[in-house]
């Protein structure tokens, strides 16, 4: 029967490996959860920095004499 979840098969490094095997052990988790998890975190990392990124550019072009109100964009 086929896995429910894609499969990603990667490679570390021996000292990467070790950090992984401890904290998984001290979490309690499988490295395959724990590894999945630390891709979670990393990716909710990068949509951050790329979100602040774009809101600097917003802050960095905004006008105030041609936005619209709080009002304006309620009527």
């Amino acid at each position: 029967m086929p896995a429910k979840n894609p499969r990603v098969h990667i490679v570390v490094e021996q000292p990467l490996y070790s950090v992984m095997h401890d904290l998984a052990d001290s979490e309690g988790v499988s490295m395959s959860t724990l590894a999945r998890d630390l891709i979670r975190e990393a990716i909710d990392l990068r949509e951050d920095v790329a979100l602040a990124a774009f809101a600097d550019t917003r802050v960095k072009t905004f006008n105030k004499k041609t936005a619209l109100s709080h009002e304006d964009m309620w009527e």
